[in-house]
């Protein structure tokens, strides 16, 4: 087996123990199931998992004080772990070693310990995926509603004023001016409009 000394991994999942067995081959058309394995509370081998990222991918290493009893590396494209019918808690890995392959059942105690293997494993595969397919670079292209051209500029310029028109009200301009010019005088115009008296005070 190769050994991983020497180069960056990352560690993406521990479980402390989980428990390995052999399994009978699968018949044609049908899943895995755990309660095929015999007595699952006899486990071939125990030990633990880890999952390490390399630049190669992910190994999973089934793994005790001493050796590493297996391994086995992982494709997202081909994936080598199955989940079985009957439970939660059981896959099927398959293992190589020096060009033979084989199948094996791996089982964990506890729910959450299966459930956060998933999730490793799900983390990684949309990576893998997303490092195979990025995304396309982003250009500064028009936006389709706008319109294309140079923009104006509606902005007043100094001294300039606008005009908007009221109902009822006329004057030989034709509308009313909101942005009066500095040398208009304290008198209103008749198309000015009329300032509201102030409140009357607290007196009668």
């Amino acid at each position: 087996m190769d050994s991983l000394e020497d180069e960056i991994v990352s560690v993406l999942y521990i479980a402390r123990e989980i428990s390995v067995y052999k399994i009978p081959s699968l018949k044609a058309n049908e899943g895995h199931r755990a309660n095929d394995w015999g007595d699952l509370a006899n486990p071939l081998w125990k030990g633990r998992l880890r999952i390490v990222e390399k630049a190669g991918g992910a190994i999973l290493l089934f793994e005790d004080s001493q050796t590493v009893f297996a391994r086995a590396d992982y494709d997202p494209m081909k994936p080598s772990v199955d989940a079985v019918l009957d439970s939660s808690r059981y896959f099927v890995v398959r293992v190589e070693d020096s060009g033979k392959r084989a199948y094996i059942g791996m089982g964990f105690t506890e729910r959450t310990d299966s459930f956060d293997f998933n999730v490793a494993l799900q983390d990684f595969t949309k990576r893998a995926k997303a490092a195979l397919n990025p995304p396309s670079p982003t250009t500064d292209t028009p936006s389709p509603h706008l319109p294309a051209g140079p923009k104006k500029d509606y902005s007043l310029k100094e001294g300039q004023t606008f005009s908007i028109s009221i109902p009822g009200k006329s004057s030989k301009s034709g509308g009313t001016s909101l942005l009066a010019s500095s040398g208009t005088g304290s008198t209103a115009s008749s198309g000015s409009i009329p300032l509201l008296p102030p409140p009357p005070g607290g007196r009668r």
